[in-house]
């Protein structure tokens, strides 16, 4: 069964967002357990947990099918000490905010190495920096994200996802998410059925189907092989509508939240609806 839905707002307290899901139609959702541009925020309230459990419980949400996405600032694989400590224990922040929401996984960017150090060396960090984060916390999988490859980014290709999954010491608490424009932009085509197939399986060869947690479905503006990081709408943009009804429709894609991030959030409960129809619901 699919799970679709949107990176929905938390604002007013995250026990909102579950609500602001419920009226897109979403079956899953994505949010900021805090504010994305900002480092530190208050402990979560007994209150605030409790509120949130309870609207999640009572509109269907499980853990399963909720995607939180860490703070934007955040660079794993920071090439200085300072800065890299600083990142983790924001990152160290934001899993046992998920913990104590009772979420099971939290999406992050891998990094950036800023010219400083070499790709290799800016992995290998990012690595470190799971196994930190997972010694502190329980129950939270570090979901790693796929990027698209502009400026000094890391994790634009499957290589760079199966070198960090390496070195991760506990492999049942690692995973990672496949946006859709990312995968794009760094020259996965999708376009078509059997682009899809053939990125799919590399996927599966390079990094495996089974760490797989969830997925970021986003047109792109820019064009194949871009490295240009730029989100539309289903359909509207250089990727096209294929690949959205190739996910639909794949069963290796149940049982995952599978969210929006697309720009316009007006055409949500339409683009919801629209893959639900692809997915035959």
């Amino acid at each position: 069964m699919k799970y679709f839905g949107a990176h929905v707002s938390a604002a007013g307290g995250v026990e909102n967002a579950p609500l602001n899901a419920k009226n897109i139609g979403a079956g899953a959702f994505a949010l900021f357990t805090k504010n994305q541009r900002q480092w530190w925020a208050a402990p979560l309230s007994p209150e605030t947990i409790e509120a949130f459990r309870k609207n999640c419980e009572s509109l269907g949400y499980s853990a399963r099918h909720i995607l939180p996405h860490d703070s934007y600032l955040i660079n794993l694989g920071h090439p200085e000490s300072d800065a890299l400590e600083k990142s983790r224990d924001a990152f160290d922040d934001e899993m046992l905010r998920c913990e104590q929401l009772g979420l099971d996984r939290l999406n992050f960017h891998p990094g950036s190495h800023l010219n400083k150090i070499s790709v290799e060396a800016c992995l290998d960090r990012v690595a470190e920096s799971i196994n930190r984060a997972l010694d502190k916390t329980q129950g939270v999988t570090a979901v790693i994200e796929n990027t698209a490859g502009q400026g000094s980014n890391v994790g634009f290709s499957f290589e760079h996802l199966a070198r960090i999954i390496d070195k991760v010491e506990d492999k049942s608490r690692v995973g990672v998410c496949i946006d859709t424009c990312h995968a794009f932009a760094a020259g996965y085509d999708l376009s078509t059925a059997e682009a899809c197939d053939r990125t799919f399986a590399e996927f599966d060869r390079i990094v495996g189907f089974r760490y797989l947690r969830g997925m970021h479905l986003n047109d792109t503006m820019k064009p194949l092989a871009s490295r240009v990081d730029r989100h539309q709408s289903l359909g509207r943009g250089e990727l096209g509508i294929e690949a959205f009804k190739y996910i639909a429709a794949d069963p290796r894609f149940d049982d995952l939240p599978l969210i929006l991030e697309t720009p316009n959030e007006e055409l949500w409960p339409e683009e919801i609806a629209e893959l639900y129809r692809f997915a035959g619901k």
